[in-house]
């Protein structure tokens, strides 16, 4: 990814504690704990280059002494951390995650001081390797094949400037765009990187492209029309067998991405032929079934994806963009709404309970 960082490993000790005072039977103090704390603007890198050594360890509680029997608590160490963090131990376990601004998340805890309980002797603090983990939080996560046409589709919906070249695999790091409306609300939209047959498996960008997709509110899958060839050494793909072939490794991956909300845009419109392969597309994604048999079984997915709405666009000649970035902001403001009225009904249904 160059100099994008998804995940780092960082060591954490909570602070011992202190000694306690057996004469007087004064205890120790607590040793300080290790907090992460989400921070707006900072990222993994920035981390990793103040850092370097990526340690943090809290203070050692105050030892008990004639003048202050019960010792001070160590001082606490706060780590600024990004949004969207998963802090997972060493064995893959989620300690917490931290979404929004300002939310903690304790790593490590101080020791407890020297009491008559341990002899007066005071507690190490716990230490542990813990992962960050960190998912892009967008509206709406981009997926399709190298060379689909994303990243021109993200600059021309967006304020992004994404690199674009007509090879293969142009995206390897995650692009982030906004939509701006007319009326100011803003909506983000993650280019990421390309998938390919396989990447369930951890081919390719694999495993790294789909977390990112875990944390999206819908899928626009961006497919081009006139189909899809990685290499000379690869099959062609019709822009239906394509389809398929995404939802099987998103289906791969994690079934519950394809239950999100799911938009599909169809790029290079403005190629020849274009309109008699839309058409034919069209057939296809009506009745699904009947054309299953082009595809070998083994990446025939389960179950085929419902999409919201189908807009044929060309990044090229801007058909379609406009139509593409309403229909975007309907279907997140959909769901919204559905949201709303699930929580509504779910307090009704509380109040109905508990009188």
């Amino acid at each position: 990814y160059g100099s994008f960082i998804d995940d780092l490993r960082l060591y954490v000790r909570g602070g011992t504690g202190g000694m306690g005072y057996p004469r007087l039977g004064g205890e120790g103090g607590r040793g300080g704990d290790v907090w992460f704390v989400a921070q707006e603007r900072t990222t993994l890198k920035s981390i990793k280059d103040r850092y370097p050594q990526k340690r943090f360890v809290a203070g050692a509680g105050a030892n008990s002494s004639v003048r202050a029997l019960k010792g001070e608590k160590g001082k606490d160490c706060e780590v600024h951390v990004p949004l969207g963090i998963s802090v997972l131990c060493e064995d893959g376990k989620q300690i917490g995650e931290l979404n929004t601004a300002g939310e903690r998340c304790l790593v490590a805890r101080g020791g407890l001081g020297g009491s008559l309980a341990t002899n007066f002797l005071p507690c190490k603090g716990q230490r542990r390797i813990v992962h960050l983990d960190l998912k892009l939080i967008a509206d709406v996560g981009l997926v399709g094949f190298p060379n689909a046409g994303k990243s021109s589709l993200l600059s021309k919906v967006s304020h992004a400037k994404p690199q674009i070249a007509d090879y293969a695999f142009t995206t390897i790091k995650p692009e982030l765009g906004k939509i701006m409306y007319a009326d100011y609300k803003q909506i983000s939209v993650a280019d990421l990187p390309g998938l390919i047959e396989g990447a369930h498996a951890n081919k390719g960008m694999g495993h790294k492209f789909l977390k990112h997709i875990e944390r999206t509110k819908q899928l626009l899958l961006v497919v081009d029309i006139s189909g899809f060839q990685l290499s000379v050494k690869t099959r062609f793909r019709t822009a239906f067998e394509t389809i398929l072939l995404l939802t099987k490794e998103l289906e791969l991956y994690k079934e519950e991405l394809l239950a999100k909300p799911a938009l599909l845009a169809i790029n290079k419109m403005d190629l020849p032929s274009s309109k008699d392969n839309l058409n034919e597309l069209m057939k296809q994604l009506q009745n699904p079934q009947d054309f299953l048999h082009l595809l070998r079984e083994e990446v025939v997915p389960e179950s085929t994806i419902k999409f919201k709405d189908i807009i044929p666009v060309s990044t090229y000649t801007g058909e379609g963009i406009e139509e593409l970035k309403t229909c975007i902001r309907k279907s997140l403001d959909e769901e919204a709404e559905k949201e709303n009225e699930d929580y509504r009904k779910k307090k009704l249904l509380l109040l109905r309970t508990s009188h």
